[in-house]
């Protein structure tokens, strides 16, 4: 399959690209302000819990990773400059309340990239699995990111010899985490908004930010929020017929009260029309209690979505019918409604409560720069 998802990366930024694998990514140039902006240098920076990452040296760390294990404590801050960061980077879960700003202030400089596949042999023996090929995994509560791109670069044509292509571009498990002006690049599992626990809640909170992929590319068990958000689905051209895929796939506990809201979203395609599905549940074989809750409302639907049956089973055992799935006063003709008992949607009233204060509770992410 060629790598047709990374158009937008080869196409946009400012300066000459940066060779990497089989992509390109933008190197913005510094600009007079120095690579790291408005936000400072190591000589003269922030404060002293700010680390600056430069991949040429100009900064306190060359790696991302490196930034993140010298952050002890909680409250730091990464400035990262402009650059391609090819490495995987976990953010345990003593790292409370970190940050990561791209200093440009334009997430497509900015990105953070590897191509681990579940079914990736690891250089110890096995494979990875979904929750091993992610690019970037944040356990800590209270992380923020600005303008970063989190991306998983593993094309299936690439790897014919591996069967299991879930390629996590970000895995984020902590409370309060927050993203802005971020993209989630990849192409299966892009992004995997789950909890560090069965019984534990994570509250996550996403404002125009960008997300493509085909297969389940939004999934998990988060209680996660998505405001002005982009979805993207991609052409495979391995697959000559629908479905290509879906967008989102939640596998909310049953206790918990809400799962997946994405409120005045945008879901466009590059494959032809009526190809994706909306959602399908995941019941995981770890939860097999699993009650899968989505909302999607007042948001554009492009003809990408099959809008007579936008939604699918992933297994029999737990048909979509049986879920936690709704809608409300969508739009586009993804969202046309021809076959209403396909397309639930919520009453006025039940509306009502389908907001990011419900979902948040008493934290609100903040603050934010729309």
């Amino acid at each position: 399959m060629p790598p047709l998802s990374r158009r937008a990366l080869l196409t946009a930024g400012a300066g000459a690209s940066l060779a990497v694998g089989p992509l390109a990514f933008p190197a913005a140039a510094s600009g007079s302000r120095g690579p790291f902006g408005r936000f400072g240098s190591p000589a003269a920076r922030l404060t002293d819990r700010t680390l600056y990452v430069h991949p040429d040296g100009l900064g306190d760390h060359t790696t991302v990773q490196a930034a993140v294990t010298a952050a002890s404590g909680p409250g730091r801050t990464l400035v990262i400059a402009p650059g391609t960061y090819r490495e995987t980077v976990a953010v345990s879960v003593a790292r409370t309340g970190m940050t990561w700003i791209g200093a440009s202030e334009n997430p497509r400089d900015v990105v953070v990239v590897y191509d681990n596949a579940s079914g990736t042999p690891k250089p110890g023996g096995g494979t990875y699995g979904t929750s091993g090929s992610a690019t970037t995994t944040v356990q800590a509560d209270g992380f923020t990111a600005r303008w970063i791109t989190f991306a998983n670069d593993f094309l299936r044509a690439d790897h014919p010899g591996i069967k299991d292509t879930q390629a996590v571009a970000l895995k984020v498990q902590g409370d309060r985490s927050a993203f802005f002006h971020c993209r989630f690049l990849g192409h299966q599992d892009t992004l995997y908004a789950d909890s560090m626990s069965l019984g534990s809640v994570a509250r996550q909170y996403f404002a125009h930010c960008s997300v493509e992929g085909d297969v389940d590319f939004v999934f998990g068990r988060a209680r996660a929020v998505f405001e002005h958000c982009h979805f993207r689905t991609l052409l495979r051209t391995d697959l000559a017929s629908a479905p290509h895929g879906f967008v989102f796939a939640p596998s909310t506990a049953g206790a918990q009260p809400y799962g997946f809201l994405a409120s005045r979203c945008r879901v466009t395609s590059e494959a032809p029309d009526g190809y994706y599905k909306l959602a399908r549940p995941w019941v995981p074989s770890s939860d097999t209690t699993a009650w899968p809750s989505l909302v999607v409302r007042n948001s554009v639907l492009g003809p990408g979505i099959d809008a007579v049956a936008p939604y699918a089973n992933m297994r029999d055992a737990h048909p979509w019918q049986a879920q936690r799935f709704a809608e409300y006063r969508n739009t586009g003709p993804g969202a046309e409604i021809t076959v209403p008992e396909n397309r639930p949607q919520l009453t006025a009233a039940e509306a009502g409560s389908a907001t990011r204060a419900t979902y948040l509770g008493d934290w609100s992410p903040g603050p934010r720069r729309s």
